[in-house]
């Protein structure tokens, strides 16, 4: 029984990327497909493949960065003991979040002072209708 395998435009149909952008991913290490036809220029990407691109792209829904994915999807590649590498993992989970949990802060920060400049300008515009009239 062979092994599942997928072409570049197979995965980028399913997952709704751009060849290139899985191109791209292959040249940042995080998908290593098999070569074949004539001078090796036919991709094969296999099970594992597809598995770290979705993993890849779930990382990049999280925030990470590709460096950050690659680095804990090859700890799962590795033979070692999982606890490191979930304490990694964790690790990078805090720090982003601390990240996203500062820039809300700041959004927050930010929109409380558009709310008050609408209500400031309603204010004026009311007073310069009031004038007006």
């Amino acid at each position: 029984m062979s092994a599942q395998t997928y072409s570049i435009s197979e995965l980028a149909e399913e997952f709704d990327l751009t060849t290139r952008a899985i191109r791209f991913y292959e040249d940042m290490g995080l998908l290593a497909p098999e070569r074949a036809g004539p001078g090796g220029r036919q991709r094969v990407y296999s099970g594992r493949d597809r598995t770290r691109l979705a993993l890849t792209l779930r990382a990049k829904r999280l925030g990470l960065s590709l460096n950050e994915a690659k680095e804990i999807l090859d700890m799962y590649d590795s033979p070692r003991d999982t606890v490191p590498q979930l304490e990694r993992f964790l690790e990078v989970l805090g720090t982003h979040r601390r990240q996203l949990e500062a820039q809300l802060e700041d959004l927050q920060a930010n929109l409380e002072e558009v709310r008050a400049q609408e209500r400031q300008g309603r204010s004026n515009l009311a007073r310069a209708r009031r004038a007006a009239a």
